[in-house]
Formats: C-alpha cells, sequence, structure tokens
C-alpha cells in the first residue's frame, strides 16, 4: 500500500477509541498487571510486531523488577486473515519455571496466542499470563482468553496503536476501523 492510498484508507475510517481513552485504559491495565505481578519478577514477552506499541507504552507504567524479551509467531504476514502459524523468532531468555506475561496487541480468534501459551508451558514456564490491548467481540469461542485487556473493539477489521492494515497504521495513537460497506 503506497503512502496515497494508506491516507485515504484512514480518512475513510471510523475511530473506535480515541488515544486519550487508550491512554486511560493503558493506566488502568498497568495496574491490574501490578497488582498481580509486583512481586514476581516475571518475565515479559512481546509479541512481535503487533505487540510492540502495547508493550512499548505499557512498560514504563510497570514499576517493578522484571525480565524482558520477544517472540514472534504469526498467522497472517501480509494477508488479512488468518491461516498457518508461522515461528519466526523464539524467546532468548529461558521460561522454565517463571511467570511469564504475554504481551500482544489483540485477542481475535486467539489460535496464535493459544498456540504461544501452549509452546511456553511445554518449555517449562510455571505461569503463563496473557496480557492483550484489544479483544474482540467476535461471538466465537477463543481458545484462550486474555487475563488482561486494555479495551475491547467491535468485529471489525481495526488499526491503529500496534494493529496493521495492509503493513500501514500501526503507529496512530488511536484505534479505527474498516467503515462497513453499506448494503
Amino acid at each position: 500500500m503506497d503512502s496515497n492510498e494508506a491516507r485515504a484508507l484512514l480518512a475513510d475510517a471510523e475511530p473506535i477509541h480515541s488515544a486519550a481513552t487508550i491512554q486511560a485504559a493503558l493506566g488502568q491495565v498497568a495496574a491490574r498487571i501490578h497488582g498481580q505481578l509486583a512481586k514476581r519478577n516475571p518475565l515479559v514477552l512481546c509479541v512481535m510486531t503487533g505487540g510492540v506499541v502495547f508493550c512499548g507504552q505499557l512498560l514504563p507504567r510497570l514499576d517493578f523488577p522484571l525480565d524482558f524479551d520477544y517472540l514472534h509467531a504469526t498467522r497472517y504476514g501480509p494477508e488479512t486473515q488468518g491461516g498457518k502459524i508461522s515461528w519466526r523468532s523464539a524467546p532468548w531468555i529461558p521460561v522454565k519455571d517463571r511467570t511469564v506475561l504475554v504481551v500482544d496487541d489483540i485477542l481475535d480468534e486467539g489460535v496464535t496466542l493459544a498456540a504461544i501459551k501452549e509452546s511456553l508451558r511445554r518449555l517449562g514456564a510455571a505461569e503463563v499470563l496473557l496480557a492483550v490491548f484489544a479483544d474482540k467481540l467476535n461471538g466465537k469461542s477463543k481458545p484462550v482468553s486474555a487475563d488482561f485487556v486494555g479495551l475491547t473493539v467491535p468485529d471489525r477489521f481495526v488499526f491503529g496503536f500496534g494493529m496493521d492494515i495492509h503493513g500501514a497504521w500501526r503507529n496512530l495513537p488511536a484505534i479505527y476501523a474498516v467503515r462497513e460497506k453499506a448494503g
């Protein structure tokens, strides 16, 4: 997608959550994580690439000792529909006997996060908790649920605050949805 196409897509999109709403939700989710994990020295794993914006703004709000690493597993690539899971990078820090907090942008169908959680359990993590900024209200039965959620989003194609559309707009401070076509 070129710059003009990306700008046109954003101009036609519907705002779902403002930057101010997102910042307030960040504070609330950080407080919940602090309440549960402050005394446990967790390993925080950011799911690349969608989780970067949420994780980058969440970490400075967690004023307790933690270790940080990342992993990269995806079902999307350039497509907008999920496919086969692709593992691109495993965590470098051992997860064995650790409380692990996985941070990602969205819980959509839950297949990728379920696979990540299962993999970390197989590697010996004592506990795997999931933090997502957005939980999509798609009405589907999901194989996992998030332990910490920033906000919910409707069952539409959403982008911004870490979530992309055709590779664009992860950097937006707000969340938008592609406008639904009439008819």
